[in-house]
């Protein structure tokens, strides 16, 4: 009985410095595939037929001893097609043979909670930022671009394995980019106005001090 109230006595000493050294600084590389869920329509039609493609990026986060975190990150998406012409919403798509590409670069923040213990650490979260949007086509030997900046949004979720100096995570997350700028021009046909959608990374995370 004593060494059985021992041991209860020694684990809950030693629970508090547990989820002390399970607190932070990380970063993080990430690969994975972007799709531009919420303007599928435009994207497969220039796009010959994809509304995704690879993703990458790196990140930043510190968590606390009670679950919660703070972070930040940025990804990377770029992708090439050409210009159409669509009379309308599910009509055939006529090909100009124009070259287009299109790139995505969001900045954004997070606010989350890691749940459980030890090596196995399923998290959620949620914020916004800014997301950078370039469009570029050539027409006729001439290139011209636009580009903007809008406000966006995300919510995430993902599980990390490991409680050393390496570890690996899984991510979902889905972002929303209201009133962005439309693709290559067929947006407006489709009604489609944000270029937000589902997004799936794998993760290389490196903790400082363990």
């Amino acid at each position: 009985m004593r060494a059985r109230r021992a041991g209860l006595a020694l684990a809950l000493a030693l629970a508090p410095l547990a989820t002390a050294q399970d607190s932070g600084l990380t970063i993080d590389v990430a690969l994975g595939w972007q799709d531009l869920t919420s303007a599928s329509n435009s994207a497969k039609a220039v796009f010959d037929g994809s509304s995704g493609g690879v993703s990458f990026g790196g990140g930043v986060r510190y968590a606390f001893g009670s679950g919660l975190f703070v972070g930040g990150f940025a990804r990377y998406f770029k992708k090439d097609g050409e210009r159409v012409f669509v009379a309308s919403p599910g009509g055939e798509v006529f090909r100009l043979g124009h070259p287009l590409s299109v790139k995505l670069i969001p900045f954004h923040g997070t606010l989350g909670w890691r749940f459980g213990r030890g090596s196995l650490r399923p998290y959620l979260g949620a914020g916004a930022g800014l997301t950078s949007f370039d469009e570029e086509s050539t027409v006729g030997g001439v290139t011209e671009s636009a580009s903007e900046t809008k406000f966006s949004a995300h919510a995430l979720g993902g599980v990390e394995f490991g409680s050393g100096s390496w570890r690996v995570a899984a991510e979902a997350m889905w972002t929303t980019v209201p009133d962005s700028l439309g693709i290559g021009g067929v947006s407006q046909v489709y009604g489609e106005t944000d270029i937000g959608g589902l997004s799936v990374v794998g993760k290389v995370v490196f903790a400082f001090g363990r």
